[in-house]
């Protein structure tokens, strides 16, 4: 009965978290765009959870710095099963204008599984919508499969 309850609820609408390792904040304003009325997210079910303990989809922008490395890893730990991941940009697949730096470890497919990869530098709201479309039908595949 529960889980019934849980599949039909969590369906409707994935929540996003969002997490920086290290990017310039291109991507970033561009995922903002994205929520913004212009472009309007939301009406696809898409929202902003302020914890990574309530979301569905985490997405991931700029190279993986040293820094933010350990952070990324306990991060993605605390948000449950079944999750999507998805990296906006070119950063997080390649590091591209930091790669080589002494401080930047990328891609993020080094530490963990990447779903879905948006190109660009930065990719435009559409592009990303895009993506977050993708991770979405990803994320009801991996729900249906755990959910049988």
């Amino acid at each position: 009965m529960f889980k019934d309850l849980i599949k039909k609820s969590a369906t409707k609408s994935p929540w996003l978290y969002h997490i920086n390792t290290g990017s310039c904040n291109g991507c970033d304003i561009e995922l903002v765009a994205c929520l913004t009325p212009r472009y309007d997210a939301e009406r696809f079910g898409f929202k902003l959870a302020g914890t990574p303990r309530h979301a569905d989809i985490v997405v991931v922008s700029g190279p993986v710095t040293s820094q933010s490395r350990d952070r990324l890893v306990r991060t993605l730990e605390q948000v449950p099963e079944p999750k999507c991941v998805v990296t906006i940009g070119s950063c997080p697949q390649s590091g591209n204008v930091f790669k080589g730096s002494y401080s930047v470890e990328a891609p993020v497919e080094k530490f963990v599984h990447v779903d879905v990869a948006v190109a660009g530098c930065t990719p435009k709201p559409e592009a990303i919508m895009e993506g977050l479309y993708q991770a979405a039908l990803i994320l009801q595949k991996k729900r249906e499969e755990m959910y049988k």
